[in-house]
């Protein structure tokens, strides 16, 4: 596999003598086991995506937005575990990646399910400025875009496409999707920001930055799992250590 000189500086800097072992880690498939609780059919899907969807407290009642939904795997872990009185809304941006949901969730879920879970395709991050729009949702998983570099490190194009620039443009993204979402949560809600990076850039960063802006207002509220390792904020679970399982970070709050 060729390699991005940019690109191996960047994760070096962050990773250390480590680098090597994690990244030959992301070159191998990444390992799926089936979803099946509460579905008509099982989801393959990588177990830290399945932990960090959990992570999420679900309430008894109201709605559910999962801010940017496709493909659909976290989708199906919110609506196999929510209570008779919830509605899921799935949010996804991009028409194309809208169709795979639809059909992800109707594949998988009966019916009563699947009529509790509707599929939308605003801008997650432009809806902050809606307020009309806040205080809606009783709580929220932000599965957030992000530079995945696990596929990037899998596809000779986008490796060599790759800039140090990305983590920090994605990051800025992140922050607007991040800072929508908590406008959009109802007090004493439940927040779930995850991605599928290895950067603090694009992880603690935004996080921190959430933390800052609405100090007296949210509450770090530390994810039940012990797998992978913390970091200033959440958890971050690492294929290296994990037995090929994440990348995924996952960061949890209450909003006051």
């Amino acid at each position: 596999m060729d390699k991005n000189p940019a690109f191996e500086a960047y994760y070096e800097n962050l990773f250390g003598d480590r680098w090597p072992r994690l990244r030959e880690s992301l070159l191998l498939p990444a390992v799926h086991t089936p979803f099946s609780e509460g579905l008509i059919k099982p989801y393959m899907m990588d177990g830290a995506s399945v932990l960090a969807a959990a992570s999420l407290r679900l309430p008894g009642s109201g709605i559910i937005l999962d801010a940017c939904a496709a493909p659909g795997g976290k989708s199906l872990v919110l609506a196999s575990g929510m209570a008779d009185g919830v509605q899921l809304l799935c949010n996804e941006l991009s028409g194309e990646r809208r169709r795979r949901l639809k059909n992800v969730l109707d594949e998988h879920l009966c019916d009563d399910k699947r009529l509790k879970v509707t599929v939308s395709g605003f801008n997650a991050a432009e809806m902050g400025g809606r307020k009309k729009e806040w205080n809606r949702f009783d709580a929220i998983l932000l599965d957030a875009p992000c530079s995945s570099e696990r596929h990037v490190i899998q596809s000779p194009k986008a490796l060599a496409q790759w800039k140090a620039a990305r983590p920090r443009f994605l990051s800025r993204r992140q922050w607007s999707l991040l800072s929508a979402a908590f406008l959009l949560l109802k007090n004493g809600a439940s927040l779930v920001y995850s991605t599928c990076a290895l950067s603090p850039e694009e992880n603690d960063a935004p996080v921190q930055r959430l933390l800052e802006k609405y100090s007296g207002e949210v509450e770090l509220d530390e994810p039940d799992f012990t797998l992978g390792e913390k970091t200033r904020y959440g958890r971050l679970i690492l294929p290296d250590e994990c037995g090929g399982m994440g990348p995924m970070y996952v960061a949890r709050f209450w909003k006051r």
